[in-house]
């Protein structure tokens, strides 16, 4: 155990598997309380299992973040809870099937946008306030390198992840200066359940990602992820606020 993080309240979103997971267990390690939030309790059952903590350590929130009402209880309970939050992670996304523009229909496109967009835009709004009246606090988003190239995902997704950039540049020039960083993740491919968003993928998206699969590395362990996401939460990072951190392997570098 570390001490990184002591003392810090961390907010992680999909943090019933995957990178959620593994950065809860390694904030919760390196001093942090954490509040783990899923849509599938199940899962956030086996994540709090993997802590070997009490109640007072880590709190587990089953929510769907599609619904706007439970990310303000998502921030609000935490406060509640902890009187403060210092750090969110809004990590929680989908995947779109890797569907074509023409291929994508106005429920998926809402449905994709709601999840990898509105929730992190809905959590941030409803945080900043917090981190304001504290002078403090780190926002770090999932994105990813569909979120600066094309071809790597379908239109959804591509286009929710070019948006989630967007925002956090956006919330890191307004709030840097009253001590708010804000940062992302661009990932490459990584060891998670996430997929393609759907059992049988487009075919069309699949010939389009199959010209980058050359260069592609062997996906990322979720844990590698979660050490990066460490040092973008914590204070040897003071200096990085607005920036796009690529983790892909060395992927967009042919």
């Amino acid at each position: 155990m570390g001490d990184t993080l002591s003392d810090k309240i961390a907010v992680i979103t999909g943090a019933g598997s995957g990178i959620g997971r593994e950065m809860a267990i390694l904030f919760h390690a390196e001093g942090a309380k954490v509040v783990i939030v899923d849509i599938d309790g199940e899962r956030l059952k086996e994540t709090a299992s993997l802590l070997h903590t009490d109640d007072e350590g880590v709190r587990s929130m089953t929510l769907d973040l599609m619904k706007p009402e439970n990310t303000k209880k998502m921030i609000d309970d935490t406060v509640k809870a902890y009187g403060r939050i210092n750090i969110l992670c809004n990590n929680a996304g989908i995947m779109d099937g890797v569907k074509a523009a023409a291929e994508t229909s106005d429920e998926l496109w809402g449905k994709v946008f709601d999840i990898n967009v509105n929730a992190p835009f809905r959590a941030i709004r409803e945080v900043i306030p917090h981190m304001q009246n504290q002078g403090h606090g780190v926002i770090l988003n999932t994105g990813s390198i569909a979120g600066l190239h094309g071809g790597r995902a379908g239109a959804a997704y591509t286009a929710s992840k070019h948006a989630l950039l967007g925002l956090t540049k956006h919330t890191a020039a307004f709030y840097g200066p009253e001590g708010i960083r804000c940062n992302a993740m661009a990932l490459g491919a990584v060891e998670t359940n996430i997929g393609y968003g759907a059992e049988k993928p487009s075919e069309v998206g699949i010939q389009v990602m199959q010209k980058t699969f050359p260069a592609m590395p062997a996906p990322a362990n979720p844990k590698e992820i979660a050490r990066l996401a460490l040092f973008l939460v914590s204070d040897q990072s003071s200096y990085v606020n607005g920036s796009i951190v690529v983790a892909d392997g060395g992927w967009t570098s042919y």
